[in-house]
């Protein structure tokens, strides 16, 4: 078992102390929707099994060989590489995944009550996943990239709360299962795209990779079991709600092009504390 470096502990680069502005340190202990937790803190399926979370513990991983694969992909990074790290970086995860939800709703000629079950399934899904991601980036502490290398600038801002595990991945993990769910022509663009939005944070600067593949089989694994209940539920004539067969349609989801959907109608907040590489792609 090896020892790690805390996030809390050490400042980002391009700072002098530790970071004082924790981003919602209490979200891990925020409600979810379908799953439960336990008087430990541990989190239970619907049926309330105990959930062993598909992840490895931080300890069995070595930190410093994944700074340097950060540091290989910074130092070899391409212009479409930044153009992926910057359009999924762009505000939170739901920013992206919110039109690729409505463009399967359109393609599909889904009706109104539909389309809003297929809502709310699948951003309350995010929200469950969002807890458990808090929930273990606050326990383990973990310190960013660029806390390990005071001088490793990034392509995006550095945000303001542990690596461990990748929040983008994890989220992508599950909204990528949950949509296959309703969508299952899908499956495989959608998997794309949550790989892709993973990957983006190495090429961010601002995640490990071990944070992005894990995070997104974490996702993965939360998304599976909330498919779990919906495949479970039944009209009141005793059918499955949602379809299981339906002609593919060959959605066109974002990106490309790698520009935002639905964009700021003021300009984002891109001031970074830590240091940021200066790019030109867009």
């Amino acid at each position: 078992m090896s020892t790690y470096l805390r996030w809390s502990k050490l400042p980002y680069a391009g700072e002098k102390t530790p970071p004082k502005n924790p981003v919602e340190p209490l979200a891990g202990s925020w409600p979810t929707y379908y799953l439960k937790r336990s008087r430990d803190g541990s989190f239970q399926t619907p049926a309330g099994q105990r959930i062993s979370l598909a992840i490895r513990n931080p300890n069995t991983i070595n930190w410093y060989r994944q700074l340097k694969f950060v540091q290989y992909t910074l130092n070899n990074i391409t212009p479409q590489q930044i153009k992926i790290a910057k359009y999924w970086g762009d505000g939170p995860p739901t920013k992206q995944w919110t039109p690729i939800m409505d463009r399967l709703i359109d393609t599909y000629g889904v009706s109104a009550p539909r389309a809003a079950r297929i809502l709310a399934a699948t951003q309350t899904a995010i929200n469950d996943i969002f807890v458990v991601v808090w929930y273990l980036k606050y326990k383990w502490d973990v310190a960013r990239p660029d806390q390990l290398d005071q001088k490793l600038a990034t392509i995006v801002c550095t945000p303001r709360f542990p690596t461990y595990p990748s929040g983008h991945a994890a989220v992508s993990g599950t909204a990528a299962e949950v949509l296959t769910h309703f969508f299952p022509p899908e499956a495989k663009r959608l998997a794309q795209l949550a790989q892709e939005d993973a990957k983006s944070r190495l090429y961010a600067g601002v995640h490990f990779n071990i944070d992005d593949n894990q995070g997104l089989r974490l996702g993965r694994q939360i998304g599976r079991i909330i498919v779990n209940v919906l495949k479970n539920q039944r009209n009141a004539a005793g059918q499955p709600i949602d379809p299981t067969h339906m002609p593919n349609k060959h959605a066109v989801m974002m990106p490309p092009p790698y520009r935002q959907v639905m964009p700021y109608p003021y300009p984002y907040p891109h001031h970074c504390q830590s240091l940021l590489r200066p790019t030109k792609v867009r």
